[in-house]
């Protein structure tokens, strides 16, 4: 599978409009760095498993929802619910 495109974090995020593009394009290298340096492996590799690539994408949507790093009058989450159980099985265990 070819790398995740913006257009792909797009139809995810069922945005429809290009005011945001720049925006999004900075939440998706965001997702995928922060994901590749979680399981040290690259999440736009072709032979990336569908679950690392569902995570790029759930981060991506997090990051762009949710753009404060608090928010007054909402419970807000760390990260997207069930995010670390997709890349548990890929997590990089480091002991030093």
């Amino acid at each position: 599978m070819p790398a995740i495109t913006l257009n792909q974090a797009k139809a995810h995020l069922n945005v429809t409009f290009d005011t945001d593009d720049a925006l999004l394009a900075d939440k998706l290298a965001a997702a995928k760095a922060w994901v590749s340096a979680y399981t040290a492996g690259d999440p736009d590799a072709d032979a990336a498993p569908a679950p690392i690539r569902e995570a790029v994408l759930q981060l991506t949507a997090h990051l762009y929802q949710n753009r404060e790093a608090s928010l007054v009058g909402v419970t807000a989450q760390e990260l997207p619910f069930g995010f670390l159980d997709l890349l548990a099985p890929y997590r990089a265990w480091c002991f030093g």
